[in-house]
């Protein structure tokens, strides 16, 4: 049985969600799987025993709606980022699996050792994915050399070509029940605390908002608006409960409130390629989307609130398939049609 290291991107919560399922299907059919966090320090900590904890290249999230580059270029360490490419032992492992994670993709780039991506990235680059209306092409060139790949297998709202899955749904989702005990949940880890509450309180003072954020370090209720920190359990029990979802256009929180059948409605972060990508991919679906808080565009929300649609999705549970496929191609030296190098 091969020995595998899998590398998972440790800024934001999507790439952590998706390893909870990942990771036994993977351990169940190697001899050895080794596993790579990096970035800063996350708000949902794996239950499983890491052999490699990195820097790389996280992001810090901003209080304005978008990406901190001060914070973010301030706490990039180009020395050590180097010095963990460099003694990243990518070589011992028959095979080296990314999910977005820049020191594991660029110590196979650097030793030409393939590295194989199992992403949302990789299927947002995909030609056949949704683009916004707007191009950005210091976005784009971000996003394709950020983890460099020799072979992709990419997640997204809709399987637009082979190679593109549907997302993962962690199996903590699959068995929740969900009901509407009328709330909305919030979350838009780019905007402070005090900017949410004000702006949800304009809108509505009678709708009842469960907010998560990773700027609170404890609960509080401010009228209507109740606002924890950003916590796995509690995320998911309000996420159940809930009349709708209000997020930032990431993957796994859309797409796990498409699979719980709420209604959504999303924000892009600024200046974030990918967002923007997946925003253009939810409004093809009917998915109302908004660019930011200002007062014109909450009439959008305002109408969101009064409205009961929602889009019909099919997410099967296939993640085991798509692990064996990715391993039966890549450690027998199958190439396939599905392999778009990029």
């Amino acid at each position: 049985m091969p020995r595998i290291l899998y590398a998972i991107q440790g800024t934001g919560n999507g790439h952590l969600t998706r390893a909870l399922d990942v990771v036994p299907l993977l351990q169940a059919r190697c001899s050895q799987l080794d596993l790579l966090v990096s970035g800063p320090p996350a708000d949902l900590p794996l239950p499983f025993e890491l052999t490699h904890r990195a820097q790389g290249m996280g992001f810090l999230f901003g209080k304005k709606g978008g990406i901190n580059f001060v914070k973010t270029f301030l706490q990039f360490n180009s020395a050590r980022f180097l010095h963990e490419v460099r003694h990243l032992p990518v070589e011992s492992y028959d095979l080296v699996i990314s999910d977005f994670e820049p020191v594991s993709s660029w110590a196979c780039k650097l030793r030409e050792v393939p590295c194989v991506a199992l992403s949302h990235q990789s299927a947002v680059l995909h030609p056949a994915a949704p683009r916004p209306g707007r191009e950005d092409p210091a976005g784009r060139a971000v996003l394709k050399h950020y983890a460099p790949s020799t072979a992709q297998y990419g997640f997204h709202f809709q399987p637009y070509a082979p190679g593109i899955f549907t997302p993962v749904i962690r199996q903590q989702v699959r068995e929740l029940s969900p009901v509407n005990e009328g709330h909305y949940t919030v979350y838009l880890p780019a905007y402070k605390e005090e900017i949410l509450v004000e702006r949800l309180q304009y809108l509505s003072r009678s709708v009842r908002w469960e907010v998560f954020s990773k700027h609170s370090t404890e609960a509080v209720t401010h009228g209507n608006v109740q606002v924890w920190p950003v916590s796995g359990a509690a995320f998911l029990d309000s996420l159940a409960r809930s009349a709708g979802v209000l997020c930032g256009a990431g993957f796994e929180t859309p797409a796990e409130a498409l699979y719980l059948g709420k209604k959504l409605l999303v924000m892009p972060m600024k200046q974030q390629y990918e967002q923007q990508c997946n925003a253009a991919a939810l409004e093809k679906m009917g998915v109302p989307v908004i660019k930011n808080f200002k007062d014109k565009n909450l009439d959008k929300v305002d109408q969101w609130l009064h409205q009961d649609d929602t889009v019909a999705v099919d997410y099967p549970d296939q993640t085991a398939a798509v692990i064996d496929q990715l391993l039966r191609e890549q450690l027998h030296g199958k190439k396939s049609a599905r392999n778009v190098l990029l």
